[in-house]
C-alpha cells in the first residue's frame, strides 16, 4: 500500500512543522501556508481518525492553495509597507537634485561625471569639461543633467 494511503496525524504534523521550519530559512510567506495547512489536516485526522486519505490530500491542497491565494490577494490590496528610507537602494535616484562638475564633456548627448569613486554616464545638452551641472532625473542607470 502506498505511503499516502496510510498517512497518520503525526506525519501531517511533522510535515507541517518541517514546512514552517523551512519558511524560516527561505522567507517569503510561501511555505508558511503549506505548513499551516498540513497542521490543520493533521489536527483534523487526529480528531476524525477515519478520514479517508483522498479527503486528507484534497483538504491539504485546498487549504494551502486557498490560504496562499488569500494572503496574496490581501497583501496586494494593502500595498507595500511604508519605509523610512525609500531611496536606500536606488543610487541613481539619490543623486537627483545634486550638483557636480563634468569630468568628460557631453558630446552627442553623453558625457561622464565622477561621483565618489564611480564614473557615471550623464545625458543632456552638449557641454564642455568642468561645467557645473545639476542632476534632474535618471534614465536606464544614466543621470539626466542640465547646466546649473
Amino acid at each position: 500500500m502506498p505511503w499516502y494511503q496510510t498517512i497518520t496525524p503525526t506525519e501531517w504534523i511533522i510535515a507541517g512543522l518541517v514546512l514552517l521550519l523551512l519558511e524560516v530559512f527561505a522567507p517569503g510567506a510561501f511555505l508558511l501556508w503549506f505548513g499551516l495547512a498540513a497542521l490543520v489536516v493533521g489536527a483534523a485526522v487526529w480528531i476524525v481518525p477515519v478520514l479517508p486519505w483522498q479527503v486528507q490530500i484534497v483538504a491539504f491542497a485546498l487549504l494551502s492553495t486557498g490560504a496562499l491565494l488569500g494572503f496574496r490577494a490581501w497583501r496586494s490590496k494593502r500595498g507595500p509597507a511604508p519605509v523610512d528610507q525609500p531611496l536606500l537602494n536606488k543610487r541613481t535616484e539619490q543623486l537627483v537634485g545634486r550638483s557636480f562638475d563634468l569630468d568628460e564633456p557631453i558630446v552627442n548627448g553623453r558625457g561622464k561625471v565622477k561621483i565618489g569613486d564611480a564614473l557615471w554616464t550623464v545625458v543632456g545638452e552638449d557641454l564642455p569639461v568642468g561645467t557645473r551641472i545639476r542632476v534632474t532625473g535618471t534614465r536606464e542607470q544614466m543621470l539626466v543633467v542640465e547646466r546649473q
